[in-house]
């Protein structure tokens, strides 16, 4: 049997054996398929959101590579599904989204890809994207119907379900397929979306744009005791002290509170005193980004996030030995106003006015919103169609602020009140970007939408559990998790509830 199934296996990935799909508008170039044999890979978590941890050992997998183009717009797209071999198939695909400016392809969704196949799904991403509409949404389309086709091609039967997996640019980009391509999937798992990108991008520099007009660049240390500060005396508003913030409405620390109290800064085993610059900076972190007049503009990180995790924080600076320090913008926000805005690599944002950052904001607004802002919020036609969509976002994410997830949800609902039926965001207190920080992580998500989709269970919560091992659950919003005032001292899933 097994000598027969590695002969079917074979004969079946070979380009001669896979037909090219049919996609509208497009032209295919070329299909590649090799065999992968004994192919193992650990995917923590942490780049494979939505999702536990597994140990993907001895995959064998057909690797089919699809190289297609829109003639007349002078784009190449790749297209690349690992296919299971039989009988591991689980009969449904699982497409696995990217991150950053990079839409599949790269470390993170390769390991993703490597934990579908483990789990049994068909997994297929597109990368190589030259025109930002076919990175923004055409290209989420081809490969949804390229999956499928390659899937029925070598199978003989198309998937019974379709799945989305993605955080980040992953969670925007499976947001998109629920808006322009209603019937494309059956669940969308679509955590920390990079939605209103124009917005988010150029919110993403602002506490830069402060410490700019300042002249004056604070100590990381500065903004991390003003951080933990804010976490110890907003940390008990919910009745529990567990270091995280799990009402951030509730939450009114004000950092001038602390200028001049001297702090250990444990980098460089120095005593200084936190600064109003530090207060200044902090407090357009979590506040939001303003106009030159104090107007609202858009979301930034809030009271729980890093702000100085050089990866990925808004507001990081980088000091000296001799205590001078100089900001350091993230390179996300940074290429968005030199190349999509500017479109002069060698623009200087350092020495930006404030109307002059408005100005940028703006321009970025008016001229990509329709391309890649993510933001239509009616979802009835995905609704029609049977799709289920969840996503959870950190209270603590540094990157994307939580309150951008909120704001989507708010505008599906005043467009369909029933929205609950069909799409869920769940919010997590004390989780960074994606996974990370000390809150916990609904590592069951991806499962739980299968559930939904599969079976009719409604995800009333989410089971997360924190890297010191503290477990909860997680409430759909706009409800919030409260404590149950009758647990004792030890707290689990079943000290929470949903109000």
């Amino acid at each position: 049997m097994a000598a027969l199934q590695n002969t079917l296996a074979l004969h079946n990935c070979s380009p001669q054996a896979i037909p090219y799909p049919t996609v509208f508008g497009a032209q295919f170039l070329s299909v590649e398929a090799s065999l992968v044999q004994n192919y193992s890979q650990y995917v923590p978590s942490q780049i494979y959101p939505n999702h536990d941890s597994i140990n993907a050992t001895n995959l064998r997998f057909c690797n089919v590579t699809v190289t297609h183009t829109h003639p007349g717009q002078n784009d190449t797209l790749i297209t690349q599904v690992w296919l299971p071999i039989a009988p591991k198939w689980n009969e449904r695909m699982q497409a696995i989204g990217g991150g950053g400016w990079v839409a599949g392809l790269f470390y993170v969704s390769f390991a993703g890809m490597a934990g579908a196949v483990a789990e049994g799904y068909a997994a297929p991403w597109n990368v190589n994207l030259y025109a930002l509409q076919d990175f923004a949404s055409v290209s989420l389309n081809d490969a949804i119907i390229i999956g499928k086709s390659l899937i029925n091609s070598y199978y003989g039967q198309p998937p019974k379900y379709s799945y989305w997996s993605g955080c980040s640019q992953g969670g925007r980009q499976g947001v998109m397929l629920a808006q322009r391509y209603p019937n494309a999937l059956d669940g969308i798992a679509a955590s920390a979306p990079a939605i209103n990108w124009p917005e988010l991008f150029g919110g993403m520099y602002f506490p830069q744009q402060v410490m700019n007009e300042m002249g004056s660049y604070p100590h990381p240390c500065e903004l991390d005791a003003l951080t933990i500060a804010a976490i110890k005396a907003c940390d008990s508003n919910d009745g529990l002290a567990d270091g995280i913030i799990s009402d951030p409405d509730a939450c009114h620390f004000d950092p001038y509170s602390l200028i001049g109290s001297t702090i250990n800064c444990h980098d460089s085993n120095t005593s200084i005193k936190i600064s109003k610059a530090a207060a200044v900076a902090t407090e357009a972190a979590w506040t939001g980004v303003k106009t030159s007049n104090g107007s609202f503009l858009w979301f930034t990180p809030g009271y729980e996030a890093n702000l100085t995790n050089p990866q990925s924080s808004p507001a990081v600076t980088e000091c000296s030995t001799n205590g001078t320090c100089t900001g350091q913008p993230q390179p996300l926000g940074m290429d968005w106003m030199k190349l999509f805005i500017k479109k002069d690599p060698t623009f200087n944002a350092f020495n930006m006015t404030r109307r002059e950052y408005e100005h940028m904001f703006h321009a970025g607004v008016r001229e990509y919103q329709s391309i890649i802002g993510t933001s239509y919020p009616d979802l009835t036609e995905f609704r029609d169609a049977g799709g289920k969509m969840i996503a959870y976002h950190g209270l603590a994410d540094e990157v994307i602020p939580f309150r951008s997830s909120r704001q989507y949800y708010d505008a599906v609902t005043a467009v369909d009140p029933l929205v609950h039926e069909y799409y869920r965001l769940f919010e997590a207190p004390g989780l960074a970007h994606c996974n990370g920080g000390a809150g916990a992580y609904p590592a069951g998500t991806f499962d739980a939408l299968v559930e939904w989709v599969e079976k009719g269970i409604v995800p009333e919560t989410l089971r997360a559990t924190a890297p010191s091992n503290q477990s909860r659950i997680l409430c759909p919003y706009p409800q919030m998790t409260k404590l149950n005032s009758s647990t004792g001292d030890e707290v689990g899933f079943e000290s929470f509830y949903c109000s």
